[in-house]
């Protein structure tokens, strides 16, 4: 762009709709903690994305952030929407409407600037990697650019902002291939220590309807898991995380998944597969499945408010942001 704009995009899954803002965000924010995260990057996809960003000079993917929702920024961006023409609109081969408005008003965009100036921290929803890599490749151009004024195209990377009450974020189910050495009636008596175990008798699979409940399936039967009182702190806002709760009361204790990142024993398998997929996986020789209820924007927010970070594949966000439709030459 000649001269500075802001852009709007919009997804339509499944009849949702979210809208963001598209920016690009200063990596200094990010190393003063000003962009909160809530997950552990690996080092080997962090050099991965390095690379493509150095090689590139462009940042392609967008990291997709969210921020507590603002009457005023979505008043104006729904103003917009209903007032412009789109620059582009396309449905994706997986049924997603993305339709995106360029903002070029100078006045709006003096105004959407001082607004956002009053959102106290932005969150990262999906693309920890993308985020860490783009400021390591600022860092390193700052090194080598000894004169630079911060104003650089690399001091920045390319974000989509969300109101936090438009996302969405779907379960994240495991499926573990063994029960160690137990039988199917010992691995229930040892679950049954620390949950409340009950056969699901109706039909299709089990879907979690509140916190702290997971549906388990293992031998062509669903049965719901309740948590009992006492296997959490529910004053610590990990550990109160369903996530944490089957982590460190079944899948550690029990069938000795210590590390979910490293063990070829567990399988993750997004929400968005359905739970047909546990079923699948198990039905093809695999042992058990687990479905858990999702976690919540809200839960997102507190762990990085708290500095602390979620345990690995605790969030999948749908829609995903298409890499391609934005890019932000450095």
């Amino acid at each position: 762009d000649e001269q500075e704009k802001l852009y709007i995009y919009r997804q339509i899954m499944k009849g949702r709709t979210q809208t963001g803002l598209v920016v690009c965000v200063s990596i200094n924010d990010y190393l003063k903690g000003k962009i909160k995260k809530h997950e552990n990057t690996r080092e080997d996809k962090e050099k991965d994305r390095i690379n493509h960003i150095d090689f590139t000079d462009a940042n392609t993917g967008p990291v997709f952030m969210t921020y507590k929702a603002k009457t005023e920024i979505t008043e104006v961006l729904n103003k917009l929407v209903r007032e412009k023409k789109p620059v582009y609109d396309f449905t994706s081969e997986d049924g997603i409407t993305h339709t995106c408005w360029v903002i070029d008003d100078e006045q709006v965009i003096k105004r959407l600037i001082e607004v956002f100036a009053e959102v106290d921290y932005l969150y990262i929803a999906d693309g920890h990697h993308r985020a860490a890599a783009a400021t390591k490749v600022g860092l390193k151009r700052r090194g080598e650019f000894k004169d630079y004024t911060g104003k650089e195209e690399f001091n920045y990377f390319l974000s989509v902002l969300f109101p936090d009450d438009e996302l969405c974020i779907m379960d994240y189910n495991r499926v573990v291939a063994d029960l160690v050495e137990n039988s199917e009636e010992e691995f229930i008596q040892k679950i049954s220590e620390k949950f409340t175990v009950e056969k699901y008798s109706c039909e299709g699979a089990y879907r979690p309807e509140a916190r702290h409940t997971f549906g388990m399936y293992l031998n062509n039967c669903w049965y719901k898991l309740t948590a009992k009182p006492g296997t959490f702190d529910k004053d610590d806002v990990v550990d109160s995380l369903d996530v944490s709760i089957l982590q460190n009361n079944l899948l550690t204790p029990v069938l000795g998944i210590e590390d979910p990142r490293t063990d070829q024993r567990i399988e993750f398998v997004g929400g968005i597969r359905g739970l047909e997929e546990l079923e699948k996986r198990v039905k093809a020789g695999l042992k058990v499945a687990f479905s858990l209820y999702p976690t919540s924007i809200e839960d997102l927010m507190k762990v990085a408010d708290a500095e602390k970070l979620m345990p690995p594949k605790s969030t999948w966000f749908e829609p995903k942001l298409r890499s391609g439709i934005f890019i932000h030459k450095l």
